[in-house]
C-alpha cells in the first residue's frame, strides 16, 4: 500500500519569524495562503511554505528550497531594486538549468531556476 499524501508543506522555524515572514512576504512577494497566530503559510507553486515557531539552531547547508521561476533575469533584476544581495550569480548549470542562489535571513538557501525552453523538463521526449 503506498502513502497517499493529500497535501504537503516546508515548514521553516526561524529565528526572528517576524523577519522572516517579511522576507519572503515583502522581498520575495510570495502570496499569502493564510495566517493563524504564529505563523504565515506561502503559496509556493504546488506546494506551501510554513513559517511557524522559532528555531534555535539557525543556518545549515542540507537544506535549500527550489523555486521555479519564468524568467531568472527579470527575477534576479527585480530582487536587486529591493537590496537583495545574490550568493551566486545567475549561470548555466552543467545539468542544463538556469539558476541563482540567495539566502533568507536565516542563511537558508534559496535557488531560483528557469527551465530553458529546449530543457527536456519541458520538452516532450516521446517518441510520436
Amino acid at each position: 500500500m503506498a502513502m497517499d499524501v493529500l497535501s504537503s508543506r516546508i515548514l521553516l522555524n526561524p529565528k526572528d519569524p517576524e523577519v522572516t515572514t517579511a522576507f519572503y512576504r515583502d522581498t520575495l512577494g510570495l502570496a499569502i495562503y493564510r495566517e493563524f497566530p504564529g505563523g504565515t503559510v506561502f503559496f509556493l507553486g504546488g506546494g506551501f511554505l510554513e513559517i511557524v515557531g522559532r528555531g534555535e539552531k539557525g543556518r545549515t547547508s542540507d537544506v535549500a528550497l527550489w523555486l521555479q521561476v519564468r524568467d531568472l533575469a527579470a527575477t534576479v533584476a527585480e530582487l536587486r531594486q529591493k537590496g537583495v544581495v545574490l550568493d551566486r550569480e545567475p549561470r548555466r548549470e552543467p545539468w542544463g538549468l538556469d539558476e541563482a542562489w540567495l539566502s533568507d535571513p536565516d542563511g537558508t538557501r534559496i535557488v531560483l531556476v528557469e527551465v530553458p525552453s529546449d530543457h527536456p523538463l519541458r520538452v516532450d521526449v516521446r517518441t510520436p
